[in-house]
């Protein structure tokens, strides 16, 4: 099945891995593996994937859906005894596909970055920039509680960081802390995103401008 999946993912057949799932109740269970990959397009592409998978089964089985969100937030912990990097991104993707059946996780997804230790959060807290700002557009006045958390990471010191803080503030529609943000819209530090199902390498100062347009940074 892992194999299968992979094989998938490569192909960015998101649709045949969504029809796996409806079928085989261990899919949602063998993309968070994937999401070991060494191969980081293949990690995300697993993130997409789920996504997907739990949008097909949440047709017919939603508790299946909200079990495998209960075993995520599980793997975030050392608790778990196997920690998964990206957990956060993974249950924000099903959350985003499926905001109504699955909104009791979206708080929960969205306060990791206020109530995680600082120790963890040095680990998790590009992928947790992520997952907020993709549930952004789904999220509502719970948004406004994070968003103080968020703004304070533009000046960390990892550009992957500062980047995907600009990124999640443009998904939120939060826009002044990057027009005001001195020098930003020249930061040279560089970042991969994962867009359109690629990964790219950006800078910092192209994800402020294409958020506020050239006119504004």
């Amino acid at each position: 099945m892992k194999k299968t999946l992979r094989q998938l993912l490569l192909r960015s057949d998101f649709d045949r891995v969504a029809q796996l799932a409806e079928n085989k109740g261990r899919v949602l269970r063998v993309l968070t593996a994937l999401s070991y990959d060494p191969d980081p397009l293949v990690v995300w592409r697993a993130v997409e994937a789920t996504g997907a998978a739990a949008e097909r089964v949440a047709r017919h089985k939603p508790e299946r859906v909200r079990e495998h969100l209960r075993h995520l937030h599980w793997l975030i912990s050392e608790e778990s005894g196997g920690i998964c990097w990206h957990a956060p991104e993974l249950m924000a993707e099903v959350v985003r596909r499926l905001p109504g059946l699955m909104a009791d996780y979206l708080p929960i997804v969205l306060w990791l970055i206020k109530e995680m230790p600082e120790e963890d959060l040095a680990h998790f807290r590009p992928g947790i920039l992520w997952a907020i700002g993709r549930l952004a557009p789904v999220a509502g006045e719970t948004l406004d509680q994070v968003l103080p958390a968020v703004k304070g990471c533009l000046d960390h010191p990892d550009p992957q960081v500062r980047g995907m803080t600009v990124w999640c503030l443009g998904q939120a529609q939060c826009l002044a802390p990057l027009t005001n943000h001195a020098g930003l819209a020249d930061d040279p530090g560089e970042l991969v995103i994962y867009e359109n199902g690629q990964l790219r390498t950006v800078t910092v100062g192209s994800l402020v401008r294409r958020a506020v347009g050239p006119s504004t940074a």
